[in-house]
């Protein structure tokens, strides 16, 4: 009866050994069994892989990317390929002067598709995240799609104001808002300044354009004037003599 109990027991209660350090992939049970039929101890191995949430893995540590809060031209990443043929087209489609944009652009971030202002504006043309979505932007930072967008804002603005630059201009920087709160420019020294810096680039591009422009007078070669031929005398082997116009 004491047999019989013992054979109960193992059999409902296995021995089981595990094996395997916590770094290693797999797991190795060891399994003690009865046979009945024999009434010996049957040992058993078994290889089985961890579960992945068994497993130790090391963490991966992204680093954050540091995004300029300057247009600090030491700062500026490197200006996308291309960047003139997309100002000329896009300027194209919102009828409006490529000078005017490449203006606004030097001003707001000195070329840099990665600036970041205090007040939380993006990219080239620094779309505060209201009017990139406004003007149809779902990423900021793709130099093209914000160059679209703050052509859109500008042309929307001249439209808006009658063609008045200094309204406009005043507008993208301080808001719609500020320009009919204070029914033209607002008195802010940062939108006063602003005016004054595009204003300058914006002349200096016009000038910079105009000179491409201007094809230099090329005069023609003055030909050598005709005159008399002059006539040599050629005596040739034989005595004879043959006269040549030269």
């Amino acid at each position: 009866m004491y047999f019989c109990f013992r054979i109960v027991v193992l059999a409902v209660l296995p021995l089981v050994l595990v094996a395997g350090g916590p770094d290693s992939p797999q797991r190795v049970e060891s399994v003690v069994r009865p046979d009945f039929r024999t009434g010996k101890l049957v040992r058993s191995v078994m290889v089985s892989s961890k579960p992945v949430s068994e497993r130790r893995v090391a963490p991966i540590v992204v680093e954050p990317r540091v995004v300029s809060n300057s247009a600090d031209p030491s700062k500026t990443e490197a200006l996308p390929i291309g960047i003139d043929a997309a100002v000329d087209r896009i300027a194209a489609q919102q009828q409006i002067s490529p000078e005017l944009i490449h203006s606004v652009i030097k001003v707001e971030s000195n070329y840099n598709p990665y600036a970041v202002s205090p007040k939380g504006a993006q990219g080239l043309m620094q779309l505060i995240p209201s009017t990139a979505r406004r003007f149809g932007v779902s990423n900021s930072f793709n130099p093209v799609e914000n160059i679209q967008g703050g052509a859109k804002y500008l042309k929307y603005l001249l439209d808006l104001y009658g063609g008045n630059f200094p309204l406009a201009l005043a507008a993208y920087n301080a808001g719609e808002g500020a320009v009919a709160k204070y029914g033209g420019v607002p008195p802010y020294t940062e939108t006063q300044n602003y005016l004054q810096s595009v204003h300058k680039h914006l002349e200096q591009a016009r000038k910079v354009e105009a000179a491409k422009q201007k094809v230099p007078e090329v005069k023609p070669a003055l030909a050598a004037p005709a005159g008399p031929a002059h006539i040599v005398e050629v005596v040739q082997p034989d005595g004879s003599v043959r006269y040549e116009a030269r």
